[in-house]
């Protein structure tokens, strides 16, 4: 088994390394893509040294058989040709081939089977929020159809790179020191503040993060459901939260909910509020699984529930759900 890491440097490449030691996932050769600003960076994985190679077009992805890309979406586009060329299964954490017909979008806890249909060689990995709110869905689909979901999310940093979350450390020293705060990877300052806008706006008013987690739920979900979301960039380093509220077919009691959230795949039940239990970015922070707590029913609908989840956004939102995919198509024998 001959592995590739696309992007490298970045948060999510290097949250690849992590995962795939913390796994201790099977394979043979490990071989390193960067930009041509990190090529010849040097990182360890597993006691032993390995040099970013740049990413160029041509051969290099001869005998590749999973490549694991995390660039943005431009290089993703650009290189995808090489890349599967020889066969390799590309995992692709951009937003470049999402809504691609002909290109599954996976989350393993809820669609893992649509991932051995990919005509091109490629699956997209869904964006950080859908991801961890599609794992908590999943369970209450299972009891009654969802028909409606709203969202509000409380999302890290991080989604914005390690080079944001360096800036919000810094921003709140700055501030203790009483320096003016440096502002450049978001349009406004972090610390201390909350920004109602991830992404730039559509002409219907939403973001297009917003329209991420309305179309690409529909997707994995293979489903109607209508999703409308607001998006707020919060100053926590790298755990994402959401308040989701959802509207089922047939009423679901809470004590049916969290009897199912208990029992499904990929979840954490944190639900004991008499004693304030519940799940916190803080305290989720590099853990594997999606958090879920403050389950109740939505006083204003008799068929809604309301609650709360909490996932790590470089983990499960990237790095993990796109290792667990490549840890399924192995188990199937679809990869050998």
């Amino acid at each position: 088994m001959k592995v590739a890491i696309v992007g490298t440097s970045g948060a999510v490449g290097q949250e690849f390394l992590r995962v795939l030691a913390e796994r201790n996932f099977p394979m043979d050769e490990l071989v390193l893509f960067g930009s041509s600003r990190s090529a010849g960076t040097v990182y360890e994985f597993k006691g032993k040294k390995y040099t970013v190679k740049e990413l160029v077009h041509g051969d290099d992805f001869k005998g590749i058989d999973i490549a694991f890309t995390s660039a943005g979406a431009s290089t993703s586009k650009e290189f995808a040709a090489d890349i599967t060329k020889f066969g390799a299964v590309m995992i692709d954490n951009s937003s470049a081939f999402r809504m691609e017909n002909d290109i599954p979008l996976v989350v393993p806890e809820v669609n893992a089977a649509d991932a051995k249909v990919r005509p091109r060689g490629i699956i997209a990995n869904p964006n950080c929020t859908t991801i961890q709110m599609v794992v908590a869905l999943k369970a209450i689909e299972n009891l009654s159809h969802i028909k409606r979901v709203h969202v509000a999310t409380y999302q890290a940093a991080s989604g914005a790179g390690a080079a944001a979350m360096d800036e919000l450390v810094e921003q709140y020293a700055q501030i203790v020191r009483g320096e003016k705060p440096t502002v450049n990877k978001f349009a406004y300052q972090l610390a201390y503040n909350l920004i109602p806008q991830i992404d730039v706006f559509t002409e219907n008013g939403y973001t297009k993060e917003e329209m991420k987690m309305y179309h690409e739920t529909r997707k994995i979900m293979h489903s109607d459901v209508e999703v409308s979301a607001t998006c707020v960039r919060v100053p926590a380093l790298r755990a994402h939260s959401e308040a989701i509220w959802v509207e089922t077919e047939k009423a679901i009691s809470v004590a049916e909910a969290t009897a199912a959230f208990s029992k499904a795949e990929g979840i954490i039940l944190q639900d004991d509020p008499a004693n304030k239990v519940y799940p916190m970015p803080l305290d989720i922070a590099g853990k594997d699984p999606v958090f879920v707590g403050r389950i109740r029913k939505d006083l204003s609908n008799p068929n809604g529930l309301s609650f709360w989840c909490v996932g790590d956004q470089i983990k499960k939102g990237a790095a993990l759900n796109a290792v667990q995919i490549a840890e399924y198509l192995i188990k199937e024998g679809d990869i050998k």
